[in-house]
């Protein structure tokens, strides 16, 4: 009897129009045909998160795809903080970054009420706050040397496209520096864009502001969608403890 594959969970509202969304399929069918892993991939909207234990129970990593605000931003709280309680690889972009740093925020950093100001901008944690120049081009970004995301890529730095409004606010940076997060992707002006737990944390737990995924668009395997693959793989192998 043939083991089934390994299962990802796209966790978001899925829109047929949202080019992120048209993305990451494009980048699993081009990961499939070129290196020939086994895998699957189902969407899971926000709405369908109740009780994250249960619904994502059949899954071995969580990516928590762009397009918020969500519409149960609770369901997308609680699948972030599924994975990262049981060490199933995680992957955030854009939205999915932004809603991370949150969840640790609230769960591990002990701000209570961090919050995005997308949905609440008079919130008195605002984790997430609006840039002062939205982000709709790509850009260059520079990796920290041994982290997660640098292994990705296998380089210092990388040209990414953004379709984003909102950052991290930097008055809180190191009270998430000090709850584990680790900040590992910068632009040319030092501003924050990617984020990851530490491996003695979390096997795989990676965050971006920008939207890797948008390299398959053109036909291209987006390195770090590749990595995330390759480690749901290994979790679904030797599930975590």
């Amino acid at each position: 009897m043939t083991a089934p594959s390994p299962a990802i969970a796209l966790v978001g509202d899925y829109s047929p129009e949202v080019p992120a969304h048209q993305a990451i399929p494009r980048a699993f069918e081009l990961i499939v045909a070129q290196t020939g892993l086994a895998f699957t991939w189902h969407w899971i909207g926000t709405t369908e998160i109740r009780d994250a234990a249960e619904d994502l129970s059949s899954f071995s990593a969580v990516w928590l795809v762009p397009a918020s605000p969500y519409k149960n931003m609770a369901g997308a709280l609680a699948a972030i903080r599924w994975a990262r309680e049981t060490r199933r690889p995680f992957l955030g972009t854009c939205g999915g970054f932004q809603h991370a740093l949150i969840e640790i925020a609230r769960n591990v950093a002990g701000l209570s009420q961090a919050d995005h100001a997308e949905t609440n901008p008079c919130g008195p944690t605002s984790i997430v706050t609006a840039l002062v120049c939205p982000l709709d081009q790509p850009g260059r970004v520079r990796f920290v040397p041994g982290s997660l995301i640098a292994e990705a890529y296998q380089q210092t730095e990388a040209v990414e496209g953004y379709r984003c409004s909102f950052g991290v606010n930097p008055k809180f940076r190191e009270a998430l520096e000090a709850a584990g997060v680790r900040f590992t992707a910068f632009d040319g002006n030092d501003s924050i864009r990617s984020s990851e737990l530490g491996r003695e944390n979390h096997p795989f737990f990676v965050g971006t502001l920008f939207q890797p995924e948008r390299a398959a668009l053109r036909d291209e395997i987006p390195p770090l969608a590749h990595a995330f693959v390759k480690a749901a793989i290994f979790s679904h192998e030797y599930p975590p403890r």
